[in-house]
């Protein structure tokens, strides 16, 4: 495979990402939930509306309903409809006074809002013009009996189990939770609230990898810090294995005389080590210890970030058997200049301004986390792309990332 000009050995992102993702068999096995708890899960079947919603034409307005071609006439007002009540048959010259989601009567076309009309002696009178046919829901327009309302793979949302809701559905299939095991290495790792001593750094990976393996409805397995030594690191591996479908670390995929990762995986599986042509986040580990999933990511903090949401996040999803894996990016003026790109693809930390263009954080260190956390998204930029302020850039925004 040709290096593109990338320095030997680095692999591109879309060729890493391709391969793991052929690594997947998504997960078998799937649970019944109630619907108001399947937030963040995956559908395991397609669901089914046995109902057309609405389930009859409806009124949108509060008003008065008609035939239209009455709509010149002063009709006598014969019903009052509230939501939640069956009407009787609408003959024709005659009005209703409807409500908001209150079935329209058999007859009757159209809904003429409150505001355009006025009443007289128990009659109506439509005062400005409308559109025959106005303010009528009609019954099926959002969901057909019969229809897939969602389908098998939906990650289900706020909006996706409203949708669920209006078809009936008080429970849903979905696949069981992706069990992650995860663990760091590092002498150096302290816990916050812990004493910091002279050369250690607290553990930030441990609670960003926690957090978006939680936002991702994975079960967490937490076995936290591993002393960097190899029979501790085999230990580590062996439990993880044991407990769960995919092994998450950060930390010690390099290859220097305390990276004990590789070795340890090497022992007690099989390792394949990518250096990745991506900035931040180079160093990259995939293998199989057991039946479990080993994935290593870097020990520098935006690194990891940036590493879990391009290639982990997209391997997990699909793992679950979402058929959307890939975040969504959209072109947007950057609001600087990038005349020295790196060679390898660039993941840059940046901000909407007020002008709608993109703004960059001062310091793309891979080391400073401040720079994530300022963001609103990333600039995805190709591999030796220069570009000015105003150029049309990718930009992929945390809420496709983070969520």
């Amino acid at each position: 495979m040709s290096d593109g000009g990338k320095k030997p050995g680095l692999i591109p992102l879309d060729d890493a990402l391709a391969s793991l993702l052929a690594q997947v068999t998504p997960l078998a096995g799937a649970e019944t939930l109630v619907t108001s708890e399947a937030r963040g899960r995956v559908l395991a079947v397609d669901l089914v509306s046995p109902v057309d919603v609405p389930p009859a034409d409806n009124s949108a307005m509060d008003g008065y309903a008609l035939r239209a071609a009455d709509l010149a006439a002063l009709l006598p007002v014969t019903q009052r409809i509230p939501a939640g009540t069956v009407p009787t048959p609408l003959p024709a010259g005659e009005a209703a006074r409807i409500f908001t989601g209150a079935q329209v009567p058999p007859g009757a076309d159209t809904v003429v809002m409150q505001e355009f009309t006025e009443l007289v002696d128990g009659q109506v009178r439509v005062t400005q013009p409308v559109t025959p046919g106005a303010n009528v829901r009609l019954r099926g327009e959002d969901v057909r009996a019969g229809s897939i309302v969602l389908p098998a793979g939906t990650r289900l949302d706020a909006v996706a189990l409203g949708l669920a809701a209006t078809a009936g559905a008080a429970q849903l299939s979905v696949t069981r939770r992706l069990r992650v095991a995860v663990f760091s290495t590092g002498d150096e790792l302290v816990m916050p609230g812990e004493p910091l001593p002279p050369g250690a750094i607290y553990n930030s990976n441990r609670f960003t990898l926690r957090a978006l393996l939680q936002g991702l409805g994975c079960e967490v397995v937490d076995l936290g810090i591993v002393p960097d030594n190899l029979d501790a690191t085999r230990a580590a591996l062996r439990e993880a294995a044991s407990r769960a479908d995919v092994i998450l670390t950060s930390g010690g995929v390099s290859v220097g005389e305390e990276d004990h990762l590789r070795p340890a995986v090497q022992a007690e599986g099989q390792l394949d080590l990518w250096a990745i042509a991506i900035k931040p986040g180079k160093p990259f580990a995939y293998g199989r210890v057991g039946e479990a999933h080993f994935i290593g990511l870097p020990g520098n903090p935006v690194s990891s970030l940036v590493t879990f949401l391009v290639l982990v996040r997209p391997f997990l999803l699909k793992l679950q058997g979402a058929t959307r894996v890939a975040p969504r990016g959209y072109r947007i003026a950057a609001g600087f200049d990038w005349p020295k790109p790196d060679k390898r693809r660039e993941f840059l930390r940046v901000r909407l301004d007020d002008e709608g263009g993109l703004a960059l954080f001062s310091n793309q260190s891979s080391g400073v986390l401040t720079s994530a956390f300022w963001a609103d998204g990333l600039l995805d930029n190709p591999p030796g792309q220069a570009f000015s302020a105003g150029d049309p850039v990718r930009f992929i925004p945390f809420s496709e990332l983070l969520a």
